[in-house]
C-alpha cells in the first residue's frame, strides 16, 4: 500500500520537506567544496583522459577481488 501525502500530518509534510531541503544543500555545499579544489579537479581529468584511452575495468572485475 502507497503512503498518500492525504495520509500525512501537517508535522510530517514539514518534516519531510525540511530533511530534504537540508539534504539538497548539504549535497550542493560539498559539490562546491570539491570544486574549488585544484586536486580534485585534476583527478577528474586524469579519470577522464584515461577512460577515453580506454585504461577502465569493468565493475564485474573490481568486484571478484
Amino acid at each position: 500500500m502507497e503512503t498518500k501525502v492525504k495520509d500525512l500530518t501537517v508535522s510530517e509534510l514539514k518534516s519531510l520537506i525540511e530533511e530534504t531541503i537540508r539534504e539538497t544543500l548539504e549535497n550542493l555545499v560539498e559539490d562546491l567544496i570539491a570544486l574549488s579544489s585544484k586536486e580534485y579537479l585534476s583527478s577528474i581529468e586524469e579519470a577522464r583522459s584515461d577512460y577515453k584511452k580506454g585504461k577502465v575495468k569493468e565493475l564485474e572485475e573490481i568486484s571478484d577481488v
